[in-house]
């Protein structure tokens, strides 16, 4: 993700971001080659023709940016270390998309290009460091999507990573490198980066992962969706590891979360997360307390009173990892009911994330009398296409719709059917 206009150290504090690069070049139709060997040999060109010094120069400022606070937390007690001995590992971007995406790096290859003169500048900056300064190293990561490509993505980042390192004098590095060069593909678009996270920035608050945990970015997303307010009362009732409610305990922390799960296992992890984070806090000097409480509960039966909560906010079982589709049919109307039941009418507002769209809707038209579909974002969750969906709950009162009489009078059958079995036994 690019952000043309702010300062590097106020783009790590963006919170619905994984990834951070700053672009080199990008081409929105970029017309391969239709033999292999034609368009690895272009991208070989490529890699002298690209106007690398404005990049380059945001990543020297976001890496010194980052070695300074590096010097903040070591303090007065250790010594930083010298540029010859600092060497700065990052991990791969993780990179999903709605195709079938292929990732791979390399940084090795013979080709021979052409130095134009922002090139040449580019080449002289990097060459006129202080005396005793390391050698750099660097690695090409490529992350393709798309079926009409006539190259693989290691093929790629092979080819164009041995024109990057011919042109710079860079030594390649799968893993210990300083600078991760991207070269992104998808259908017909290219764009040429350099990142600037070591790590993706959804792994800021979870320690304890569940099967199905949820990136902190995504949770952020959810939660502008809904707006909450001060003194808002804001539930998760299938919390998982917790990750829903603790993203909004940290950045909107005038409202209060409560987070439930059936499972204790799922309880015990967010219990857990809450803990890590108080900690860390605790550690940094700020103030360790949170405003979210834990819960484990039955989820079509929740000890909450009717009409008493403003915002629901959670990850539904898209019936892969967790539970089945043949579950949801059941599930999922149920779920709606006890939510319609706890949200305050007129008022009360639900941000739903799941996969299960088909059931999903037919739960939604069966409960049309408690809910509202105001707006459907879609995204991508592991190369699964997912919905989030923004509900409004209607001003009808819980137990005076036909859909409450309905679902009512089916329980009262069911309980009094197995009530008659047990007797009959």
């Amino acid at each position: 993700m690019v952000f043309l206009g702010l300062e590097p150290n106020k783009v790590h504090l963006l919170r619905s971001v994984d990834n951070l690069f700053v672009v080199v070049a990008e081409y929105d139709h970029y017309q391969f080659k239709e033999s292999k060997e034609e368009t690895l040999s272009e991208l070989q060109e490529l890699a002298s023709k690209l106007p690398w010094t404005n990049a380059l120069e945001v990543w020297r400022l976001n890496r010194t940016l980052k070695k300074k606070k590096g010097h903040r937390k070591v303090g007065n007690t250790t010594k930083a270390k010298s540029n010859a001995e600092a060497s700065d590992v990052a991990a791969a971007p993780e990179a999903v998309q709605h195709e079938l995406p292929e990732e791979t790096s390399a940084a090795d290859g013979d080709a021979k290009a052409e130095r134009t003169p922002d090139s040449e500048t580019c080449q002289q900056d990097l060459d006129e460091n202080a005396p005793g300064a390391k050698l750099i190293k660097f690695r090409v990561t490529c992350n393709r999507a798309g079926d009409k490509h006539s190259f693989s993505s290691n093929e790629a980042a092979r080819d164009f990573g041995g024109a990057v390192q011919e042109f710079f004098q860079w030594k390649a590095d799968m893993t210990k490198f300083d600078i991760e060069v991207l070269l992104n593909i998808h259908n017909e678009e290219v764009v040429i980066g350099i990142a600037l996270t070591e790590e993706s920035l959804h792994r800021r608050n979870i320690s304890h992962f569940g099967p199905t945990t949820l990136r902190s970015t995504l949770c952020y997303g959810m939660l502008r969706l809904c707006k909450p307010q001060a003194s808002d009362i804001i539930l998760d009732p299938m919390c998982g590891t917790g990750a829903i409610p603790l993203e909004g305990a940290i950045e909107f922390s005038e409202s209060f979360y409560i987070a439930g799960d059936n499972n204790d296992m799922a309880v015990n992890r967010t219990v857990n997360n809450i803990c890590h984070i108080q900690k860390r806090r605790a550690d940094r000097g700020s103030p360790s307390g949170l405003p979210i409480d834990t819960v484990q509960w039955d989820l079509s039966n929740l000890p909450i009173r009717t009409s008493s909560v403003d915002i629901i906010i959670t990850d539904m079982p898209f019936g892969k990892r967790m539970g089945s589709r043949k579950k949801n049919w059941d599930l999922y109307p149920s779920c709606l009911r006890e939510m319609a039941r706890v949200c305050r009418p007129d008022s009360g507002k639900a941000v739903l994330l799941t996969q299960d769209k088909k059931c999903f809707a037919k739960a939604i038209s069966r409960m049309g009398g408690l809910w509202r579909k105001l707006h459907t974002v879609w995204v991508n969750i592991g190369g699964l296409h997912a919905g989030v969906y923004l509900l409004k709950r209607t001003t009808a009162v819980f137990g005076q719709t036909p859909e409450d009489v309905h679902e009512s009078r089916g329980r009262v059958d069911s309980q009094m059917k197995e009530k008659d079995d047990k007797e009959v036994s």
